[in-house]
């Protein structure tokens, strides 16, 4: 596990947070997340889980909307979606990134989030955000 940094590869062309290829979910204690990371599948993969305290969230992702918006309100959701991290995260809530670029990979990791308490996960796939609560 390695601490979260926003990379340019997280980002729309536009600068909205839009990491493809990740499930990111949000739990209310850094317990529940730190259990999470525990019991992740352990085959390797190239890019680390990555974990986002709520000061993460609330310092990085929440400068990334105004691009979600910018120059016309979106027509997707990026922009609401960090509204509710960032919500989440002014309540003391954490998050986890975790690559899985397949559904199968998605499943898995979905499988170990919901054995504890989370507020929420979604999966960033090309085009569409979808919702695993």
């Amino acid at each position: 596990m390695q601490n979260f940094e926003l990379t340019s590869h997280m980002l729309t062309m536009g600068g909205a947070f839009y990491p493809t290829g990740y499930v990111f979910a949000m739990f209310p204690s850094l317990e529940d997340a730190q259990q999470v990371v525990k019991r992740l599948p352990t085959e390797k993969h190239d890019k680390p889980t990555m974990l986002l305290p709520a000061e993460a969230v609330l310092g990085q992702l929440v400068h990334t909307l105004g691009a979600a918006d910018t120059p016309l309100p979106s027509v997707g959701t990026e922009g609401a979606t960090v509204r509710q991290y960032a919500e989440l995260a002014s309540q003391g809530h954490c998050a986890l990134m975790v690559h899985a670029p397949n559904a199968k990979d998605t499943e898995a990791v979905m499988e170990v989030v919901r054995s504890v308490p989370f507020s929420c996960a979604r999966k960033y796939r090309t085009l569409v955000i979808e919702d695993l609560s």
